[in-house]
């Protein structure tokens, strides 16, 4: 048998293989057009047969977190942790009712907050997030996400993660992929739970992030949360978080919001690449809102996405199954 011929009957194996492992894998994607799309590309940049072959150094997927891998509304979770934790403040010193942000809270709770836009926002992030050494505020993130449930559900927030997409990132990693978060979050909240939840290591998680000032404290060394951010991990922010911490371009990226463009054009603007956004379509099994939503708005992603060559997953119909049972 000649080397040509050897290798292109390994390479029919290997793509049979990996279709077989897809169907295995992938059980909760309805087998329609974007679960077909995806487990081409991923079958065409592991083919060591293929003119787009991709090695499994440069394999790299981004996934944004807030309604990509769980639901985001009806506020970001690390919003509503920020309120849980300002309202506990509240109770234990009632003083604090004349002050921002823990007045609006008391009056109008958290919409009553929204409704003074993104300072007022930014407040309430900091009541809980600032001021505090970085391992305190972990530990807080740790202790509410065992007892807080959500608002709507009454489920733990991370019982809201989707199902599909742990089968695509355990597809994804089964095929040589390096799986990474790149959220609009902070990057410490989202540290204290990201590997349980997802398998994904804290040194692969990219957010926002506060500014921190490192004390000895008389030899027990801390880092301390300042009140201010040092990078917003959020639209053209997060290609620069990526180069920043990964030192490369993605081959592939997965969003769900407008916050995700700038990391959708940069991922698909060279070579063999796949960019994927999650449409929020499911008002029964989730929820429908894209367009004018002030969460998790989609508005040029849904109108430039054929053109780039996008994937638009509809939760709807290309999800049989949405959160974990």
């Amino acid at each position: 048998m000649n080397a040509k011929l050897l290798l292109m009957l390994t390479a029919v194996t290997a793509n049979f293989c990996a279709s077989v492992q897809a169907a295995e894998t992938l059980s909760s994607w309805a087998d329609y057009e974007a679960r077909a799309a995806i487990v081409e590309f991923v079958e065409t940049v592991t083919n060591e047969a293929s003119e787009d072959f991709v090695p499994a150094s440069d394999r790299i997927a981004v996934f944004d977190n807030d309604g990509t891998l769980w639901a985001e509304q009806p506020a970001y979770f690390q919003v509503l942790f920020a309120a849980d934790m300002a309202a506990a403040k509240l109770k234990a010193n009632p003083a604090l009712v004349t002050e921002s942000p823990f007045k609006e809270l008391a009056e109008g709770g958290l919409g009553a907050v929204a409704s003074g836009g993104l300072a007022s926002l930014f407040e309430l992030l900091q009541v809980s997030h600032a001021g505090i050494s970085n391992r305190d505020f972990q530990t807080s993130v740790a202790n509410w996400l065992e007892s807080a449930r959500h608002p709507t559900t009454a489920q733990p927030y991370t019982a809201m993660v989707y199902q599909p997409m742990l089968e695509l990132l355990t597809y994804l990693r089964a095929n040589g992929f390096s799986t990474w978060i790149v959220s609009g979050g902070g990057v410490s909240f989202l540290r204290v739970w990201a590997e349980e939840a997802y398998g994904i290591p804290k040194r692969q998680v990219i957010g926002s992030r506060n500014a921190l000032s490192f004390q000895d404290n008389d030899g027990d060394p801390m880092f301390m949360r300042e009140a201010s951010l040092s990078h917003i991990n959020d639209g053209a922010g997060k290609p620069v978080g990526i180069q920043q911490v990964i030192g490369q371009r993605p081959i592939m990226a997965i969003g769900n919001s407008d916050g995700d463009f700038e990391m959708l054009s940069w991922t698909t603007s060279l070579g063999p690449s796949l960019g994927v956004l999650i449409h929020h379509t499911d008002s029964e099994r989730e929820w429908a809102y894209d367009r004018d939503s002030s969460i998790g708005g989609l508005d040029r992603g849904l109108n430039e996405a054929d053109a780039r060559g996008w994937i638009v997953v509809d939760m709807k119909s290309d999800w049989e199954q949405v959160f974990p049972q």
